[in-house]
């Protein structure tokens, strides 16, 4: 047998009828596949156990996951090979503990609320390959490396050492926060995976087969980040957020990659190496966006591509062939000097007015 617990989070305001009404629907149910368990509610948190054939458990947790009134779902827990069940004579038991105040409780009331917050945080800072697999009730360690084409996306800010040479350390936080919502928003829309924030630079992929999706979240980036220049107020750090965004395709291992004290779910491999390369390419070719030919042979017929031409990466020996896509987007309005003269400029701005509004001691 197999024993399963999870906790999730009410989607919506449920009423003590609806939750003495999902206790007989999963009485019922579960009475006739054979499983057992209880079902604690609190705060607006679910805690449950479900105990029984391991086929029936995967089945009911799979409808679990797709109910419309469960939200943020966490497998806490998945037993296998259980020879003795916990809830026996129990085909499931719910328990509202928001109307049970006995001082013994108030505990496991703490505990639920805790796991709730917990869970948030967690998906926070947690990959979502892996949060996909603790939330499905496998142990994401048990992950085992394999290769597997993707398209790597490197997406990096112009100048950000000036940036931070010139800026408050809140100015700097609040650019930096900006531009990852900006970036992981059109990224995870269009299918993509963020891997990892490397100080001001941006790792993701994609499957090798969406390209087309890689291009349009690329493209999204730079529209947005075109949006806030504008908007930004006159002495905003933001006006000169300029960023190089490079592309490549290829195989790469993915899979937890570190030591038994530390690990990461990630991707390595030439394509990845290549992709940073291009980024920084975009300097030379005073393009914001620029990609291998590799990725160029997986677009569909809807884009344009450009050739810029053949180069040799830094660190690479054999040459590349580098394109771009016919848009305004992907255009540095002037060469790179000439942009980085422009922020350099624009912090000095910054600089005085802010020196300009320190009061004057007498």
């Amino acid at each position: 047998m197999k024993r399963l617990s999870y906790i999730s989070k009410f989607s919506r305001s449920l009423t003590k009828r609806e939750i003495e009404n999902i206790g007989k629907v999963s009485q019922t149910n579960n009475s006739r596949s054979g499983i057992t368990g209880v079902l604690l509610c609190c705060g607006g948190i679910f805690f449950q156990i479900l105990e029984g054939e391991d086929e029936c458990i995967d089945s009911l947790y799979s409808k679990i996951l797709q109910d419309e009134r469960h939200s943020q779902i966490l497998c806490l827990k998945s037993e296998l090979n259980v020879t003795q069940r916990q809830f026996p004579d129990w085909s499931m038991e719910v328990i509202v503990l928001d109307e049970n105040h006995d001082i013994l409780l108030q505990p496991i009331k703490i505990l639920l609320q805790t796991l709730g917050e917990s869970h948030a945080i967690l998906a926070s800072y947690t990959q979502s390959e892996v949060l996909q697999a603790i939330e499905s009730g496998f142990n994401p360690l048990d992950l085992k490396p394999r290769y597997r084409e993707k398209i790597i996306f490197f997406a990096d800010i112009v100048s950000f050492t000036g940036l931070t040479e010139k800026l408050q350390v809140t100015e700097v936080v609040d650019l930096l926060n900006q531009f990852f919502t900006i970036c992981t928003k059109a990224i995870v829309s269009h299918g993509g995976e963020v891997t990892k924030f490397i100080g001001d630079c941006v790792m993701a992929y994609f499957d090798g087969d969406r390209a087309d999706d890689a291009l349009q979240a690329s493209l999204e980036i730079l529209t947005e980040l075109e949006i806030l220049r504008n908007q930004a107020d006159s002495y905003s750090p933001l006006r000169v957020l300029y960023i190089g965004i490079g592309l490549a395709k290829g195989n790469v291992l993915e899979g937890n990659i570190g030591s038994h004290i530390k690990k990461e779910y990630t991707v390595i491999g030439d394509a990845v190496n290549l992709a940073a390369r291009m980024e920084t390419m975009t300097r030379q070719l005073n393009r914001f966006l620029v990609f291998s030919d590799s990725v160029r042979l997986g677009l569909s017929d809807r884009w344009r591509p450009v050739r810029l031409g053949d180069f040799q990466a830094k660190g690479r020996e054999e040459i590349v062939e580098v394109y771009s896509i016919d848009d305004v987007l992907t255009l540095q309005k002037s060469d790179f000097r000439k942009l980085k003269q422009e922020i350099k400029q624009h912090l000095e701005l910054i600089s005085c007015q802010q020196a300009s509004q320190q009061p004057t001691l007498v």
